[in-house]
């Protein structure tokens, strides 16, 4: 179960990605007296969620942000802190599945893959813009790409590029047919593309030192990740308030903070397949 399914009645919650307000909703049934503040960089969402909300309570603010803009955005709201913040990172569904937003590579559709529809800086930019050495960066930083340094040779020799169909075929083609066959070599390169255009690894590392300083005393973060780069952020991230910061055993020293993770119940998985690859880290401030 989430951490907000207790009955907690009162308090201030933050969800960082509203997305069509899952989250925001459960958490919106178990405060009756207190606030949820939610973001999300994505307007649409904003707009399709705000009725969805409205039918379950009035205590509540949408607020169109990146969540790396966290603390600024509740300090000018007059909140210093809160006690309890989810992020559901990643893309949304409905961002996937709408061929007109750019995220898949399964959709044919204009190269695009932007969170934030009012920021002008796109994957048609990086795919047809960036030089081969910063694409060969990005797939490997951001997806632990195979062969970046063919694939990326493939898409400079390529241009120009505009339809995600036509970048997936110059990916596919890049390739000896036998790597193709053993994994499907798109999921990496269009989760490279996608995170350089929203600065997502940027963002999160901003979002978390700001929701360590706001909560309050028992207050949780709950982050849930999707693949091993936003993941092993969050990991090493939630690490450094439970190491022993002393380096001697035994360890004397109080906790300041409690960290617990969970992956999907087979059953959830069953019920919703884009959910096990998921992880859920929890950190308390104790």
């Amino acid at each position: 179960k989430q951490w907000y399914q207790r009955r907690v009645r009162v308090g201030v919650y933050v969800d960082l990605t509203l997305g069509r307000g899952g989250h925001s909703s459960a958490i919106l049934k178990k405060i009756p007296n207190g606030f949820l503040y939610s973001f999300d960089k994505d307007l649409e969402a904003i707009k399709e969620t705000k009725k969805k909300l409205s039918k379950i309570s009035k205590n509540f603010k949408l607020i169109h942000s990146d969540f790396g803009n966290l603390k600024k955005e509740l300090e000018e709201k007059g909140v210093y802190k809160v006690d309890g913040i989810v992020a559901d990172l990643g893309v949304s569904s409905p961002q996937i599945d709408n061929p007109q937003r750019g995220f898949s590579y399964n959709k044919d559709s204009k190269l695009d893959m932007r969170m934030n529809q009012e920021q002008k800086f796109s994957a048609l930019e990086i795919v047809n813009k960036w030089s081969e050495e910063k694409l060969v960066e990005i797939f490997i930083k951001y997806g632990n790409v195979y062969l970046p340094k063919k694939i990326a040779k493939c898409i400079v020799q390529n241009r120009p590029i505009q339809r995600t169909l036509e970048l997936a075929d110059i990916i596919r083609n890049s390739l000896p047919a036998a790597v193709v066959r053993k994994k499907n070599p798109l999921k990496a390169v269009f989760q490279s593309i996608r995170i350089a255009v929203n600065s997502e690894i940027e963002s999160l590392k901003k979002m978390l030192n700001s929701s360590v300083e706001i909560l309050k005393k028992n207050g949780k973060l709950a982050v849930i990740t999707f693949h091993s780069i936003e993941d092993k952020t969050v990991k090493n991230f939630f690490g450094k308030f439970i190491k022993n910061e002393t380096g001697k055993l035994p360890i004397i020293e109080a906790k300041k903070f409690h960290v617990k993770t969970k992956k999907p119940s087979k059953k959830e998985i069953f019920e919703n397949r884009r959910s096990r690859s998921a992880k859920l880290r929890v950190l308390t401030k104790i």
